[in-house]
Parts: structure tokens; sequence; C-alpha cells
């Protein structure tokens, strides 16, 4: 099996900066692509970032050029740096990925993390 654990909320004021980290373990896998997804109270979860293995990455209209998406391919974790953070980035971040067994049985897996709050506030 093959796991995603989340880190690096908390609890940061307006303008301020956070790194989310989301690293994938467990057995032998190869990473198709990953994102961050958020939910805010009383609101539907949403597409924050994404990125495939090859490096290409799209964002939502509310994040751009604020939050980049990458990869440490040797760390097996994809990250997330906020900037100039909003009020209306506080929610639950889940880090999401679809992964490929690489050892019998071969199998697609989709997969999401337990969630990290960020909560941007004076």
């Amino acid at each position: 099996q093959v796991q995603l654990v989340e880190s690096g909320g908390g609890l940061v004021q307006p303008g301020g900066s956070l790194r989310l980290s989301c690293a994938a373990s467990g057995s032998t896998f190869s990473i198709n692509a990953m994102a961050w997804f958020r939910q805010a109270p009383g609101k539907q979860r949403q597409l924050v970032a994404r990125i495939t293995s090859g490096g290409t990455t799209n964002y939502a209209d509310s994040v751009k050029g604020r939050f980049t998406i990458s990869i440490d391919k040797a760390k097996n974790t994809v990250y997330l740096q906020m900037n100039s953070l909003l009020p209306d980035d506080t929610a639950v971040y889940y880090c999401n990925s679809g992964v490929v067994i690489s050892i019998p049985p071969y199998r697609y897996l989709e997969l999401w993390g337990q969630g990290t709050l960020v909560t941007v506030s004076s």
C-alpha cells in the first residue's frame, strides 16, 4: 500500500507564506500526477494546483501567481509554496495523487492525504 502524509499547515497572518509538503511512501510505485485541493467550512472541495510527473502544472485562478507546486522526485514529495496568503485561503488542504504500483500485482491507485489545516488570520 502507498500512503500520503501531509505536513506544513498552521496559522499565518495575511501576506505571509507557508509551505505544505506531501510525502508518498509504501510499496514500490511511480507517481503519475499529484495535486492539492482545499475545502473551507461550508464550501465544496476545489482544485488548487496540479503537477504531472513531467512537471506540467496548472493552478486555480484564485491562487495563480501566489502559489507554486513542485516535486522532489528523490524524496517522493510534492510541495505547495503559498505566498501572499489571504484570509480566503483558509481551508483544510488535501494532497491527492494517482500512483502506479510497480511490483506485481500492478495496479493504479488514487490516494488522498489526511488533510492539513491552513488558517490565515491576524
